[in-house]
């Protein structure tokens, strides 16, 4: 996410500034379809199809143990965390293990996993050239999807627990890049579909989102069953996004990214993180 946010670096110190406070918020676009959970944290975080409505973030470097135990005094309720995929800007996670994702989730913590795989041959970022998809993006999907739900496994992550994948920005109006592209998004899908997970996808709105709502229009199958779409404007919307149909992915398929690379303090430690509004499933562990 941070490129739009992956250089994001988690920083576990003891210094910096004041606690930041985040007011309560009503989503612009409406409630989310039928009665409005309102933003408190989900109270069904670890249990077998779990649903999430409310706050969460993410970051490049999964916190210690400690820090989301900290971090409870915020509204946050559920974490990002970048579990595989050879895109990965933090690849050594220091903490991520099925330890901390025990340890996290009896805390009340939802948990939204990443796997940022290969790129779209057309990717904006430099720092994701060298992992671009290859001549045979289907075959490169299903490998991927494949390691996505291997690695969601050795984690303790069960099976009907969403996996997003992370494509960064690309130039979706290249057709050629955008045809080899969405081959390895499906094939990615359908191989974690399979196997018994949810297919989730992160992108930028304007670009990998527009182009699978899009794809959707057309009649495309083995799309994506969970939206995470990044517009940073600052202000959380899951149901008014101008790149997906008004009634796409709804209810409980949309993920905001509403702000990127900003610096918060609760409980004496101080992290980087992307905000995020979420209606959307979080991980169920085994």
């Amino acid at each position: 996410m941070l490129g739009l946010a992956l250089a994001t670096l988690a920083m576990d110190t003891e210094s910096g500034s004041a606690a930041t406070t985040t007011t309560t918020i009503t989503p612009p676009g409406g409630p989310p379809p039928g009665p409005d959970p309102g933003l408190a944290r989900a109270t069904t975080a670890g249990r077998a199809g779990a649903a999430f409505y409310g706050r969460a973030f993410d970051t490049c470097q999964a916190p210690s143990a400690d820090t989301m135990r900290r971090w409870r005094e915020s509204d946050y309720g559920a974490v990002g965390v970048y579990f595989g995929g050879r895109g990965r800007a933090c690849p050594n996670q220091q903490h991520l293990s099925r330890d901390w994702l025990r340890s996290v989730d009896e805390m009340g913590w939802g948990v939204l996993p990443l796997y940022v795989g290969s790129q779209s041959p057309c990717v904006v970022a430099q720092n994701k050239q060298h992992v671009r998809i290859g001549q045979n993006p289907a075959r490169q999907g299903a490998r991927e999807g494949g390691d996505a739900v291997g690695k969601a496994q050795d984690l303790g992550i069960a099976p009907e627990s969403p996996l997003y994948l992370d494509m960064e920005s690309y130039r979706q109006s290249d057709r050629a890049c955008a045809r080899d592209t969405l081959a390895f998004v499906r094939a990615w899908n359908r191989e974690v579909r399979s196997q018994g997970y949810v297919p989730g996808f992160y992108s930028s709105a304007n670009s990998g989102v527009r182009h699978m709502d899009e794809a959707r229009r057309q009649g495309v199958d083995d799309l994506p069953e969970v939206m995470w779409f990044a517009r940073w404007n600052g202000e959380p919307d899951l149901y008014g996004e101008p790149a997906l149909g008004r009634d796409a992915w709804l209810p409980g398929g949309r993920i905001h990214q509403y702000a990127g690379n900003v610096t918060e303090r609760h409980g004496g430690r101080t992290i980087t993180i992307d905000r995020n509004l979420v209606d959307a499933p979080v991980a169920t562990l085994g």
